[in-house]
């Protein structure tokens, strides 16, 4: 079983202010899931969006607010924090303190699959 140390994984840029390292992964669909460290800097926002497969999130530095379709109001993320997000359900977070929302990321998918909903933004 291999050992992954995410300081040697390569950054990708995210629009907005953020970066993705895919941890286990790749685009050749080589295992059946996707783990991601994104890291958000303040004043970042997904933009609602969706994936055809579950996601969990899980905070482990940083704060923010999340919104998920079906959940009234916003939710405060914050270390310790873990998001639950069903296939294509609309979603999204954003940072809403001065530090960096540092979030781990697994995807239901060996692929990355995203669908933007513009305007749906809480």
């Amino acid at each position: 079983m291999p050992i992954i140390d995410v300081n040697d994984v390569a950054k990708q840029p995210f629009p907005g202010g953020a970066t993705y390292q895919t941890v286990v992964g790749d685009d050749q669909g080589t295992t059946p899931i996707r783990l991601g460290l994104q890291i958000s800097e303040p004043g970042y926002s997904t933009g609602t969006h969706s994936h055809p497969y579950m996601e969990v999130v899980t905070v482990i530095a940083g704060t923010g607010e999340a919104w998920v379709e079906g959940q009234e109001g916003v939710a405060p993320m914050h270390p310790g924090v873990t998001l639950i997000l069903p296939a294509n359900a609309k979603h999204g977070f954003r940072v809403t303190g001065t530090e960096q929302l540092k979030t781990y990321g697994v995807h239901a998918s060996p692929d990355r699959i995203v669908d933007y909903f513009p305007g749906d933004d809480e």
